[in-house]
């Protein structure tokens, strides 16, 4: 390790000296990537998404019933769902979200026609009948492939209710839950992997201090029970952004350690916050800025919060659960404001390179991630209207960067120039490296300027390199958007933008662009 740490150091800077001996006034942008050290894997469940029910995320643009003339698998759009299983998705959490502290899970089950209808008090004020519940979810995890995160109701349920959820979803053995899943039309058990207790607890789900949080989740999680071959990843609920005082209350105490598996954290980008988010597609470079920037922050939070989880558990086995973020821009004129829609842009494909370049660098700690939001709110990958429907740019960035799921982090260092702004500067390049199981090497990289080509050379230390591909997400306009008029005006195309020379692979980056390389080895 120590010596493949001094050859590291020694060509990182032999490298730097030679471009420095050009005698050029050019910036130098380099990308030096290690590729016979593989590190921790990159979990797959980085790659997760959220499903609130909000808006039309879920009624509309995942449920439509089965008696809709939109093509369905049990009620759920097709459309959708061979959208979600071409970008991988690993786990999906549902039911919220501030909703889920609001959610009583009896409501949902049984014939559809007897369901009580509840009113959604978070997002609009709608009144919504519950044909969208625990068993058409756990059919949507099994059509997409994936994994269940379900949020537990701690606001206003109770350690009973939520017992008795898990008792129902997970358990075969023979029980009042278990008979009524069974009269409900479900024999066997499901598999259910996460499970959080509460949501925003410091917030919507019920405004309380960390501390009464902490010993709440202490009581809820004895109750949550593993049933059969069912193991529960216990997702706590965590801090907003840079709330460390939240986190070191939760860790802290031993008792209460031992009662998660994982801590969540949210962290949305803002523009210029919380009461003037901008718009998601009229803006200038200002904006553009002033997002890229709130996006690098969430570096620095995971640095903050996994430096009070490494000196608790320093055997790293809590994992960090970001399971809200993304892009938070003001509703698209004439819709519901509490429906939360809002378009995507070439500014939102950067910005998620930019996250997940974050997440996969702190593979060690970050077990878990989720988009907010699938389908219609927020930073979604998908729109519909009717039975139209639309991939986002945000939904090509997560197609490009699936090789990552389950890969190794490769080690990298990354000097870049600045992207400067009147007078603010930021970085310009966002990347990581993995290497799959099949020995290939995934490098990612976002340009975060706007208005400006970027080389960087990417000496590839420990492989010679055979061959390199690649594929880039960019446009010709800030705001460039898919619409169902025009849905593939940002698509993906093939990229030849690089040379490889030496075991030095130059990579030139058009202005707002996400390139992915594909690199085998001899």
């Amino acid at each position: 390790m120590r010596k493949l740490f001094l050859l590291f150091l020694v060509v990182s800077f032999g490298l730097l000296s030679i471009s420095s001996r050009k005698g050029n006034s050019d910036p130098v942008n380099q990308l030096v990537i290690i590729a016979n050290n593989p590190g921790p894997l990159i979990s797959k469940d980085i790659y997760g998404h959220f499903s609130e029910h909000l808006g039309t995320c879920i009624y509309g643009g995942i449920w439509v019933g089965t008696d809709s003339r939109i093509p369905n698998t049990h009620g759920i759009r097709n459309d959708v769902l061979y959208a979600l299983r071409e970008i991988k998705v690993p786990n999906l959490r549902w039911p919220g979200g501030c909703f889920a502290d609001t959610y009583h899970w009896k409501d949902g089950i049984g014939p559809p026609e007897k369901r009580a209808s509840i009113v959604n008090t978070h997002w609009g004020g709608i009144t919504e009948d519950n044909s969208f519940g625990t068993h058409e979810f756990m059919e949507l995890t099994r059509l997409i492939d994936c994994d269940a995160y379900i949020n537990g109701n701690v606001g206003s349920g109770t350690v009973r209710e939520m017992a008795e959820w898990v008792e129902y979803l997970t358990s075969g053995s023979d029980s009042p839950m278990t008979r009524l899943r069974k009269e409900n039309g479900r024999e066997e058990p499901w598999k259910v992997r996460y499970f959080a207790i509460g949501n925003e607890n410091w917030g919507c789900g019920g405004n309380m201090t960390a501390e009464f949080y902490t010993d709440l989740m202490r009581q809820y999680s004895t109750y949550l029970n593993n049933y059969g071959e069912n193991r529960l990843y216990r997702v706590a609920c965590g801090p907003s952004d840079y709330n460390y005082a939240w986190t070191e209350t939760l860790m802290k105490d031993p008792g209460s350690r031992a009662r998660f598996q994982g801590l969540s954290i949210h962290y949305y980008s803002l523009v210029d916050g919380w009461n003037n988010k901008g718009s998601a597609t009229e803006f200038g470079e200002r904006e553009w800025f002033r997002t890229m920037n709130s996006n690098l922050r969430m570096d620095e939070i995971i640095k903050g919060h996994k430096a009070i989880m490494d000196r608790y558990d320093p055997g790293k086995t809590k994992g960090l659960v970001v399971d809200e973020w993304g892009n938070w821009f003001d509703v698209e004129p004439g819709t519901n404001p509490g429906f939360l829609y809002q378009q995507n842009t070439i500014r939102d494909a950067v910005t998620a390179a930019v996250h997940l370049n974050i997440f996969n660098q702190h593979a060690d700690r970050v077990h878990v991630a989720n988009l907010a939001q699938t389908v219609n709110v927020l930073q979604s990958v998908i729109l519909t209207s009717d039975d139209r429907m639309v991939l986002t740019p945000t939904w090509h960035v997560f197609r490009m960067f699936r090789v990552h799921q389950d890969a190794r982090l490769l080690t990298t260092d990354l000097k870049c120039e600045e992207y400067e702004y009147q007078g603010s500067r930021i970085t310009a390049l966002s990347a990581s490296a993995s290497v799959d199981n099949e020995g290939k090497i995934h490098v990612s990289m976002a340009n975060l300027n706007p208005g400006k080509e970027i080389t960087v050379t990417c000496p590839v230390i420990g492989a010679a390199i055979k061959t390199v591909t690649g594929e880039i997400l960019t446009a010709d306009r800030m705001n460039a958007c898919n619409t169902f008029e025009k849905p593939e005006t940002v698509k993906t195309v093939q990229f030849r933008g690089f040379k490889m020379k030496d075991g030095v692979i130059t990579v030139t980056m058009p202005a707002k662009s996400v390139v992915m390389l594909e690199v085998e080895t001899k």
